[in-house]
C-alpha cells in the first residue's frame, strides 16, 4: 500500500492510499497521516489494517496531482521542530569507491582513510546477528521539519553554499509512540541534497555539506523494504536529461543491515521523543557530482524505483544572498 498527502482546493490536508498502478483514493476520516498513524499506535494495530477498515473517498490521478504540484511531504508534524531529518553514510557496497571519487582520490592499503575505515567496519560487522549489536556507521544531521521540502517543489541551497547535489535514496519513517518506542510507518524515495563541493575540502566539513534541505515522498511504502531496490537517479535541464544513472539500494546492496541503522539511531534517548517523527535516509554509492556534473539552478531531479510509487522529483535554486548574520549587539 502507498499512502500520500495532498492539498485540497480550500487548502485542507486529505490523506490518499492506493495500490501500485490503481488511482489515489481519499480517506476522508483522516485529518493527517500523522493523525491516522498516533491512531494506530493507540489501538495497537497495523496502520494497513486501520486503513483497510475505513471508507474510502474522491479517486486522483497520481500524475495528475504531480503535475498540479498538490503534494505534501507525506507525514508531517504539526510542529515541525518535532521532525527530524538524518542520515547514515558509507552504508552501501560501492559507497567507498563512490567517496573516493567524489574527494578525487583513492586509498591503498597501506594508508586508509578514516572513511574508508569506517566503511571496512560496515563490511565486517554490520549485518549482526538477531540480538547483537554491529558496527556503528557515519551518522549525520539535516535539520528538522522546517528543513522538509515538498515533492514537486525546489530545494534551496543557501547562498554561501557551494553546491548544488543530490543523494538518491530510501529513507525509513517513524514515529514515537506514547511508550518511547519507534513504530515504522513505511520506506519512501528520498532526495538527501548535499553541498560536495563543501565536504571535499575536509570530511570533518561534513556536519556542515548535510545541512541542507530534503525531501521524500510523494508516496511512502507500507511494510518492508525489498532487499534488492534497483532505481534510476536523472537530472533534467531544459526538459532534457543530462544525466542519468541506476542506483542500487536494499540490504542486499548494503554494508549495514536496515536492523542495525536503526538500532544505532534509536539508542539515543534524544531521538525516542513521544510523537516525534523521524525521516532517516540510509545512504546512497550513487552522486552525479562523483561522474563531475556541475548541478544548476533551474535543474530539476528525478528518482525513482519500481515498488515506490511516483517518482521524487525537484528542482534546485539558490537562494539570494542575504548578509552575514549577526548576533545582536548586547545581550539580553
Amino acid at each position: 500500500m502507498l499512502l500520500s498527502q495532498i492539498r485540497s482546493a480550500d487548502g485542507a490536508v486529505r490523506v490518499l492510499a492506493r495500490e501500485e498502478g490503481e488511482p489515489a483514493r481519499e480517506l476522508p476520516q483522516a485529518e493527517s497521516l500523522y493523525a491516522l498513524a498516533m491512531q494506530a499506535i493507540a489501538q495497537d494495530i497495523p496502520l494497513a489494517g486501520l486503513i483497510a477498515g475505513l471508507a474510502r473517498g474522491a479517486a486522483h490521478d497520481p500524475q495528475e496531482l504531480a503535475r498540479a504540484g498538490r503534494y505534501l511531504p507525506p507525514l508531517t508534524h504539526p510542529d515541525p521542530a518535532h521532525l527530524h531529518l538524518t542520515g547514515t553514510g558509507l552504508t552501501h557496497l560501492g559507497s567507498a569507491a563512490t567517496r573516493a571519487a567524489m574527494h578525487g582520490k583513492m586509498q591503498d592499503e597501506t594508508d586508509l582513510t578514516d572513511s574508508m575505515r569506517m566503511f571496512r567496519m560496515g563490511l565486517e560487522g554490520g549485518k549482526p546477528a538477531a540480538g547483537e549489536v554491529g558496527a556503528q556507521p557515519e551518522w549525520f544531521y539535516k535539520g528538522n521539519g522546517h528543513n522538509l521540502v515538498a515533492p514537486g517543489a525546489a530545494l534551496v541551497s543557501p547562498a554561501f553554499g557551494e553546491d548544488l547535489g543530490e543523494e538518491p535514496e530510501i529513507a525509513g519513517i517513524y514515529l514515537i509512540g506514547p511508550d518511547r518506542r519507534p513504530w515504522r510507518l513505511g520506506f519512501a524515495l528520498a532526495n538527501e541534497f548535499s553541498d560536495h563541493v563543501t565536504e571535499r575540502v575536509n570530511y570533518l566539513w561534513l556536519a556542515h555539506s548535510k545541512l541542507r534541505p530534503a525531501s521524500f515522498g510523494p508516496e511512502i511504502r507500507l511494510g518492508e523494504c525489498p532487499a534488492d531496490v534497483r532505481g534510476t537517479s536523472r537530472i533534467w535541464r531544459d526538459g532534457r536529461p543530462v544525466w542519468e544513472k541506476p542506483f542500487l539500494t536494499g540490504e542486499a546492496n548494503m554494508s549495514h543491515s536496515l536492523a542495525n541503522l536503526e538500532y544505532h539511531h534509536f539508542k539515543y534517548d534524544l531521538f525516542r521523543q513521544p510523537g516525534d517523527v523521524h525521516v532517516h535516509f540510509f545512504g546512497t554509492a550513487t552522486l552525479s557530482f562523483a561522474d563531475g556534473i556541475k548541478v544548476a539552478p533551474g535543474d530539476v531531479f528525478e528518482i525513482s524505483a519500481p515498488g515506490f510509487g511516483l517518482a521524487l522529483r525537484n528542482g534546485v535554486a539558490k537562494a539570494p544572498a542575504a548578509g552575514q548574520a549577526q548576533v545582536a549587539p548586547r545581550a539580553l
